[in-house]
């Protein structure tokens, strides 16, 4: 098996290295939750799209994950956000194509041939961004601020969700990471 993604050049992002995920309802359920509910402290996440970039920081665990018609809703109590995850039925057949989540996926932001970056993507039936987790990165903490040396351990996340829901084990090639460049 091997541990590697899809290399692909971005513009605006450079190299980035894709590992697709599958986008059936339950297993996007289950990775938003897992995300939301084992790594909250450790991630931001929002949209990121040219010219804009919104990372933010939950401000606690979620007091709820639920799902109705199609849509998971992660609720911190005085903010909540809604995904389009599966079959979304309300609205008719056509916006609900297009509102689903149709491409996931783990990406690495590579330079020269290392990461600098690791998260998830979610976009939609017109391949519009969804939402960006930005993972753990060893070379930043909990605030984003730099780190004088890489802690390592800042990966747990990657790893375990790549196993999980890919059946990857952990990438000897993560751990040659020189620093956080955007």
């Amino acid at each position: 098996m091997t541990t590697r993604g899809t290399i692909v050049e971005e513009p605006g992002n450079g190299t980035v290295e894709i590992f697709s995920l599958p986008t059936d309802e339950t297993t996007l359920t289950d990775l938003v939750t897992a995300v939301f509910t084992d790594y909250w402290e450790h991630i931001h996440f929002g949209v990121l799209v040219q010219g804009a970039a919104w990372e933010v920081a939950a401000p606690s665990a979620p007091v709820k994950i639920g799902t109705l018609d199609g849509y998971i809703t992660v609720d911190f109590g005085r903010w909540h956000f809604h995904l389009c995850l599966g079959e979304h039925t309300a609205s008719g057949p056509e916006l609900g194509r297009i509102r689903r989540c149709a491409r996931a996926e783990l990406y690495r932001m590579l330079r020269d041939g290392k990461p600098t970056s690791w998260g998830l993507r979610m976009f939609n039936g017109q391949d519009t961004q969804l939402m960006t987790v930005f993972l753990p990165n060893p070379w930043l903490d909990d605030t984003q601020q730099p780190l004088a040396e890489a802690d390592w351990d800042r990966l747990q996340a990657w790893d375990a969700i790549r196993m999980r829901f890919l059946g990857l084990p952990a990438d000897p090639l993560d751990r040659t990471a020189t620093g956080f460049r955007h």
